[in-house]
Protein backbone atom coordinates (compact mmCIF):
# COMPACT_ATOMS: atom_id res chain seq x y z
CA UNK A 1 0.00 0.00 0.00
CA UNK A 2 1.33 3.42 -0.88
CA UNK A 3 -0.91 5.46 1.34
CA UNK A 4 1.17 5.62 4.50
CA UNK A 5 4.10 7.73 3.17
CA UNK A 6 1.55 10.07 1.60
CA UNK A 7 -0.28 10.38 4.91
CA UNK A 8 2.96 10.85 6.84
CA UNK A 9 3.95 13.73 4.59
CA UNK A 10 0.48 15.18 5.07
CA UNK A 11 0.85 14.96 8.82
CA UNK A 12 4.21 16.73 8.55
CA UNK A 13 2.56 19.41 6.40
CA UNK A 14 -0.15 19.78 9.02
CA UNK A 15 2.41 20.23 11.75
CA UNK A 16 4.31 22.78 9.68
CA UNK A 17 1.30 24.57 8.18
CA UNK A 18 2.64 27.61 9.96
CA UNK A 19 1.63 31.18 10.26
CA UNK A 20 0.84 31.59 6.59
CA UNK A 21 -2.23 29.35 6.84
CA UNK A 22 -3.22 29.94 10.40
CA UNK A 23 -1.93 32.48 12.88
CA UNK A 24 -2.72 32.26 16.56
CA UNK A 25 -1.12 33.55 19.68
CA UNK A 26 -1.86 31.15 22.49
CA UNK A 27 -0.21 30.17 25.70
CA UNK A 28 0.19 26.57 26.82
CA UNK A 29 -2.65 26.81 29.31
CA UNK A 30 -5.24 27.47 26.61
CA UNK A 31 -7.68 24.72 25.70
CA UNK A 32 -10.82 23.90 23.76
CA UNK A 33 -13.34 21.12 24.44
CA UNK A 34 -14.73 19.14 21.51
CA UNK A 35 -17.83 16.95 21.83
CA UNK A 36 -17.99 14.65 18.82
CA UNK A 37 -20.17 11.80 17.56
CA UNK A 38 -17.36 10.88 15.14
CA UNK A 39 -14.87 8.21 16.17
CA UNK A 40 -12.07 10.34 17.69
CA UNK A 41 -9.34 8.36 15.89
CA UNK A 42 -10.64 9.67 12.55
CA UNK A 43 -9.83 13.25 13.47
CA UNK A 44 -7.11 12.80 16.10
CA UNK A 45 -4.24 13.58 13.67
CA UNK A 46 -5.97 16.89 12.85
CA UNK A 47 -6.41 17.76 16.51
CA UNK A 48 -2.81 16.85 17.36
CA UNK A 49 -1.56 19.07 14.54
CA UNK A 50 -3.81 21.94 15.69
CA UNK A 51 -2.39 21.69 19.22
CA UNK A 52 1.18 21.54 17.95
CA UNK A 53 0.67 24.65 15.90
CA UNK A 54 -1.50 26.74 18.19
CA UNK A 55 -0.56 25.60 21.68
CA UNK A 56 -4.27 25.05 22.35
CA UNK A 57 -4.99 21.68 23.96
CA UNK A 58 -8.06 19.85 22.63
CA UNK A 59 -10.13 17.90 25.16
CA UNK A 60 -12.09 15.38 23.11
CA UNK A 61 -15.29 13.82 24.42
CA UNK A 62 -16.75 11.03 22.27
CA UNK A 63 -20.56 11.03 22.54
CA UNK A 64 -21.84 8.10 20.51
CA UNK A 65 -25.55 8.87 21.02
CA UNK A 66 -27.59 11.65 22.56
CA UNK A 67 -25.25 14.61 21.91
CA UNK A 68 -28.12 17.13 21.96
CA UNK A 69 -29.60 15.68 25.17
CA UNK A 70 -26.23 15.70 26.91
CA UNK A 71 -25.39 19.32 26.07
CA UNK A 72 -28.93 20.41 27.03
CA UNK A 73 -28.66 18.60 30.37
CA UNK A 74 -25.32 20.28 31.11
CA UNK A 75 -26.93 23.67 30.47
CA UNK A 76 -24.99 26.90 30.99
CA UNK A 77 -22.26 24.99 32.84
CA UNK A 78 -21.47 22.77 29.83
CA UNK A 79 -17.71 22.62 29.12
CA UNK A 80 -18.41 21.98 25.41
CA UNK A 81 -16.88 24.51 23.01
CA UNK A 82 -17.29 22.73 19.66
CA UNK A 83 -19.99 20.20 18.71
CA UNK A 84 -19.12 17.90 15.81
CA UNK A 85 -21.41 15.39 14.14
CA UNK A 86 -22.27 13.56 10.92
CA UNK A 87 -25.45 14.11 8.83
CA UNK A 88 -27.11 17.47 8.17
CA UNK A 89 -30.17 16.35 10.16
CA UNK A 90 -28.11 15.77 13.29
CA UNK A 91 -26.34 19.10 12.82
CA UNK A 92 -29.58 21.04 12.46
CA UNK A 93 -31.09 19.21 15.44
CA UNK A 94 -28.33 20.84 17.52
CA UNK A 95 -29.23 24.25 16.08
CA UNK A 96 -32.98 23.74 16.58
CA UNK A 97 -32.30 22.43 20.09
CA UNK A 98 -30.74 25.77 21.00
CA UNK A 99 -27.30 24.42 21.92
CA UNK A 100 -25.27 26.27 19.26
CA UNK A 101 -24.45 29.95 18.73
CA UNK A 102 -23.78 32.26 15.78
CA UNK A 103 -20.18 33.04 15.02
CA UNK A 104 -18.50 35.31 12.48
CA UNK A 105 -15.45 33.92 10.73
CA UNK A 106 -14.15 35.39 7.47
CA UNK A 107 -12.15 32.16 6.97
CA UNK A 108 -15.19 29.87 7.21
CA UNK A 109 -17.29 32.20 5.07
CA UNK A 110 -14.69 32.41 2.31
CA UNK A 111 -13.87 28.67 2.23
CA UNK A 112 -17.29 27.00 2.71
CA UNK A 113 -19.91 27.54 -0.04
CA UNK A 114 -23.10 29.26 1.18
CA UNK A 115 -25.35 26.20 0.67
CA UNK A 116 -23.05 24.19 2.98
CA UNK A 117 -23.24 26.42 6.07
CA UNK A 118 -25.88 28.17 8.14
CA UNK A 119 -26.72 31.67 6.94
CA UNK A 120 -26.72 32.68 10.61
CA UNK A 121 -23.27 31.19 11.32
CA UNK A 122 -24.72 28.49 13.59
CA UNK A 123 -23.34 25.47 11.70
CA UNK A 124 -20.66 24.64 9.14
CA UNK A 125 -20.02 21.64 6.89
CA UNK A 126 -16.41 20.41 7.12
CA UNK A 127 -16.46 17.50 4.67
CA UNK A 128 -18.87 16.05 2.10
CA UNK A 129 -20.22 12.54 1.53
CA UNK A 130 -21.71 12.15 -1.93
CA UNK A 131 -24.44 9.53 -2.48
CA UNK A 132 -23.36 7.71 -5.62
CA UNK A 133 -24.19 4.73 -7.79
CA UNK A 134 -22.12 1.57 -7.34
CA UNK A 135 -22.12 -0.24 -10.70
CA UNK A 136 -20.93 -3.72 -11.71
CA UNK A 137 -17.56 -2.90 -13.26
CA UNK A 138 -18.25 -4.36 -16.71
CA UNK A 139 -21.74 -2.89 -17.09
CA UNK A 140 -21.98 -0.40 -19.96
CA UNK A 141 -23.33 2.61 -18.06
CA UNK A 142 -21.76 6.06 -18.20
CA UNK A 143 -24.31 8.41 -16.64
CA UNK A 144 -27.32 8.12 -14.35
CA UNK A 145 -30.07 10.17 -12.74
CA UNK A 146 -31.38 9.33 -9.26
CA UNK A 147 -34.86 9.13 -10.79
CA UNK A 148 -33.66 6.26 -13.03
CA UNK A 149 -33.49 3.90 -10.03
CA UNK A 150 -37.25 3.48 -10.43
CA UNK A 151 -37.03 2.58 -14.15
CA UNK A 152 -38.53 -0.95 -14.62
CA UNK A 153 -35.48 -1.94 -16.68
CA UNK A 154 -33.62 -2.29 -13.36
CA UNK A 155 -36.20 -4.72 -11.90
CA UNK A 156 -34.46 -7.20 -9.60
CA UNK A 157 -31.11 -5.47 -10.09
CA UNK A 158 -30.94 -2.78 -7.36
CA UNK A 159 -29.39 -3.05 -3.88
CA UNK A 160 -29.67 -0.45 -1.11
CA UNK A 161 -29.55 -0.22 2.69
CA UNK A 162 -32.63 0.57 4.81
CA UNK A 163 -34.71 3.49 3.59
CA UNK A 164 -34.87 4.73 7.20
CA UNK A 165 -31.09 5.09 7.48
CA UNK A 166 -30.16 8.82 7.70
CA UNK A 167 -28.13 8.58 4.46
CA UNK A 168 -31.27 7.47 2.62
CA UNK A 169 -33.83 9.68 4.37
CA UNK A 170 -31.64 12.67 3.42
CA UNK A 171 -31.60 11.39 -0.17
CA UNK A 172 -35.41 10.98 -0.20
CA UNK A 173 -35.78 14.44 1.38
CA UNK A 174 -33.70 15.84 -1.51
CA UNK A 175 -35.99 14.15 -3.97
CA UNK A 176 -39.02 15.75 -2.27
CA UNK A 177 -37.35 19.16 -2.48
CA UNK A 178 -36.64 18.65 -6.21
CA UNK A 179 -39.62 16.69 -7.51
CA UNK A 180 -42.36 17.05 -4.87
CA UNK A 181 -43.83 14.50 -2.44
CA UNK A 182 -46.19 12.84 -4.92
CA UNK A 183 -43.45 12.12 -7.47
CA UNK A 184 -41.14 10.96 -4.67
CA UNK A 185 -43.70 8.47 -3.35
CA UNK A 186 -44.10 7.06 -6.86
CA UNK A 187 -40.29 6.92 -7.17
CA UNK A 188 -39.93 5.06 -3.86
CA UNK A 189 -42.52 2.48 -4.98
CA UNK A 190 -40.59 2.07 -8.24
CA UNK A 191 -37.25 1.60 -6.48
CA UNK A 192 -38.79 -0.90 -4.06
CA UNK A 193 -40.19 -2.87 -7.02
CA UNK A 194 -36.66 -2.99 -8.50
CA UNK A 195 -34.90 -4.28 -5.38
CA UNK A 196 -32.90 -7.49 -5.77
CA UNK A 197 -33.12 -8.10 -2.03
CA UNK A 198 -34.62 -6.48 1.06
CA UNK A 199 -33.39 -2.93 1.78
CA UNK A 200 -30.94 -3.74 4.57
CA UNK A 201 -27.28 -4.01 5.59
CA UNK A 202 -24.73 -1.26 5.06
CA UNK A 203 -23.32 0.63 2.09
CA UNK A 204 -20.38 -1.78 1.65
CA UNK A 205 -22.88 -4.64 1.38
CA UNK A 206 -24.05 -3.09 -1.89
CA UNK A 207 -20.57 -3.72 -3.36
CA UNK A 208 -20.45 -7.18 -1.76
CA UNK A 209 -23.78 -8.13 -3.37
CA UNK A 210 -22.77 -6.73 -6.75
CA UNK A 211 -19.69 -9.01 -6.60
CA UNK A 212 -21.98 -11.87 -5.55
CA UNK A 213 -24.19 -11.35 -8.61
CA UNK A 214 -27.25 -10.44 -6.53
CA UNK A 215 -27.57 -6.97 -8.06
CA UNK A 216 -26.02 -4.83 -10.82
CA UNK A 217 -26.31 -1.36 -9.27
CA UNK A 218 -26.93 0.24 -5.89
CA UNK A 219 -26.95 3.54 -4.04
CA UNK A 220 -24.25 4.14 -1.42
CA UNK A 221 -21.71 6.70 -0.17
CA UNK A 222 -18.57 7.34 -2.21
CA UNK A 223 -16.06 7.33 0.65
CA UNK A 224 -16.62 3.62 1.34
CA UNK A 225 -15.17 2.94 -2.12
CA UNK A 226 -11.96 4.66 -1.02
CA UNK A 227 -11.78 2.32 1.97
CA UNK A 228 -12.51 -0.77 -0.12
CA UNK A 229 -10.24 -0.08 -3.12
CA UNK A 230 -7.38 0.89 -0.78
CA UNK A 231 -7.80 -2.21 1.40
CA UNK A 232 -5.08 -4.91 1.37
CA UNK A 233 -5.16 -7.07 -1.78
CA UNK A 234 -6.92 -10.37 -1.16
CA UNK A 235 -9.20 -9.07 1.60
CA UNK A 236 -12.98 -9.22 1.19
CA UNK A 237 -13.19 -5.42 1.23
CA UNK A 238 -10.68 -5.15 -1.64
CA UNK A 239 -12.57 -7.77 -3.67
CA UNK A 240 -15.82 -5.85 -3.18
CA UNK A 241 -14.16 -2.58 -4.17
CA UNK A 242 -12.56 -4.10 -7.26
CA UNK A 243 -15.94 -5.46 -8.42
CA UNK A 244 -17.48 -2.00 -8.91
CA UNK A 245 -17.11 1.32 -10.64
CA UNK A 246 -18.72 4.56 -9.48
CA UNK A 247 -21.07 6.95 -11.26
CA UNK A 248 -22.10 10.22 -9.65
CA UNK A 249 -25.82 10.54 -10.39
CA UNK A 250 -27.61 13.88 -10.78
CA UNK A 251 -31.24 14.91 -10.37
CA UNK A 252 -33.57 15.13 -13.37
CA UNK A 253 -34.49 18.65 -12.25
CA UNK A 254 -32.71 20.93 -14.74
CA UNK A 255 -32.07 23.48 -11.99
CA UNK A 256 -29.83 21.02 -10.18
CA UNK A 257 -27.33 19.25 -12.41
CA UNK A 258 -25.58 18.17 -9.23
CA UNK A 259 -25.01 15.16 -6.98
CA UNK A 260 -26.66 14.75 -3.57
CA UNK A 261 -24.28 15.19 -0.64
CA UNK A 262 -24.53 14.81 3.10
CA UNK A 263 -21.93 16.26 5.44
CA UNK A 264 -19.88 16.00 8.54
CA UNK A 265 -19.92 19.36 10.26
CA UNK A 266 -19.55 21.36 13.42
CA UNK A 267 -20.93 24.27 15.42
CA UNK A 268 -19.77 26.39 18.35
CA UNK A 269 -21.65 25.46 21.54
CA UNK A 270 -24.09 28.03 22.96
CA UNK A 271 -22.25 28.31 26.30
CA UNK A 272 -18.71 27.74 24.98
CA UNK A 273 -16.29 28.81 27.74
CA UNK A 274 -13.51 29.10 25.12
CA UNK A 275 -15.37 30.62 22.19
CA UNK A 276 -12.34 32.25 20.55
CA UNK A 277 -10.44 28.96 20.61
CA UNK A 278 -13.50 27.16 19.24
CA UNK A 279 -13.51 29.47 16.22
CA UNK A 280 -9.75 28.93 15.79
CA UNK A 281 -10.29 25.17 15.74
CA UNK A 282 -13.03 25.43 13.09
CA UNK A 283 -10.86 27.79 11.01
CA UNK A 284 -8.06 25.26 11.25
CA UNK A 285 -10.29 22.36 10.15
CA UNK A 286 -10.92 24.08 6.80
CA UNK A 287 -7.23 24.94 6.26
CA UNK A 288 -5.57 23.28 3.28
CA UNK A 289 -3.52 20.67 5.16
CA UNK A 290 -6.43 19.73 7.43
CA UNK A 291 -8.79 19.37 4.47
CA UNK A 292 -6.19 17.27 2.66
CA UNK A 293 -6.12 14.87 5.59
CA UNK A 294 -9.93 14.60 5.54
CA UNK A 295 -9.66 13.82 1.84
CA UNK A 296 -6.80 11.34 1.97
CA UNK A 297 -7.27 9.57 5.30
CA UNK A 298 -11.08 9.38 5.39
CA UNK A 299 -11.82 9.52 1.63
CA UNK A 300 -14.40 12.25 2.23
CA UNK A 301 -14.72 15.12 -0.22
CA UNK A 302 -13.28 18.39 1.12
CA UNK A 303 -15.41 21.54 1.37
CA UNK A 304 -12.35 23.55 0.38
CA UNK A 305 -11.72 23.82 -3.36
CA UNK A 306 -8.40 22.72 -4.86
CA UNK A 307 -7.44 20.16 -2.20
CA UNK A 308 -5.56 17.04 -3.39
CA UNK A 309 -7.85 14.00 -3.30
CA UNK A 310 -7.10 10.34 -2.76
CA UNK A 311 -6.48 8.85 -6.25
CA UNK A 312 -9.49 6.51 -5.97
CA UNK A 313 -11.86 9.40 -5.18
CA UNK A 314 -10.17 11.60 -7.82
CA UNK A 315 -10.89 8.89 -10.41
CA UNK A 316 -14.63 9.57 -10.08
CA UNK A 317 -14.09 13.03 -11.60
CA UNK A 318 -14.97 16.38 -10.12
CA UNK A 319 -17.89 16.44 -7.69
CA UNK A 320 -20.55 18.90 -8.77
CA UNK A 321 -22.64 19.37 -5.63
CA UNK A 322 -26.41 19.73 -5.92
CA UNK A 323 -26.92 23.48 -5.28
CA UNK A 324 -29.98 22.88 -3.08
CA UNK A 325 -29.25 24.34 0.39
CA UNK A 326 -28.82 21.57 2.96
CA UNK A 327 -31.42 23.31 5.14
CA UNK A 328 -33.98 22.68 2.37
CA UNK A 329 -33.17 18.97 2.43
CA UNK A 330 -33.36 18.78 6.23
CA UNK A 331 -36.77 20.47 6.16
CA UNK A 332 -38.25 17.40 4.41
CA UNK A 333 -36.63 14.71 6.59
CA UNK A 334 -39.75 13.86 8.59
CA UNK A 335 -41.89 13.65 5.46
CA UNK A 336 -39.21 11.47 3.81
CA UNK A 337 -39.24 9.05 6.74
CA UNK A 338 -43.06 8.89 6.62
CA UNK A 339 -43.04 8.14 2.88
CA UNK A 340 -40.49 5.34 3.35
CA UNK A 341 -42.88 3.76 5.87
CA UNK A 342 -45.96 4.44 3.75
CA UNK A 343 -44.63 2.48 0.76
CA UNK A 344 -43.26 -0.30 3.01
CA UNK A 345 -39.78 0.26 1.56
CA UNK A 346 -37.96 -1.77 4.22
CA UNK A 347 -40.53 -4.60 4.43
Amino acid sequence: MTKRPQLNSLLRALALAGAAAFTVSANAAEEVSLYTTREPKLIQPLLDAFTKESGIKVNTVFVKDGLLERVKAEGAKSPADVLMTVDIGNLLDLVDGGVTQSIKSPTLESVIPANLRGADGKWYALSLRDRVLYVEKDLKLESFRYEDLADPKWKGKVCIRSGQHPYNTAMVASMIAHDGAEATEKWLRGVKANLARKAAGGDRDVARDILGGICDIGLANAYYVGHMKNAEPGTDARKWGDAIKVIRPTFANAKSGGTHVNVSGAAVAAHAPNKANAVKLLDYLVSEPAQALYAQANYEYPVRKGVKLDPVIASFGELKVDPLPLTEIAKHRKQASELVDKVGFDN
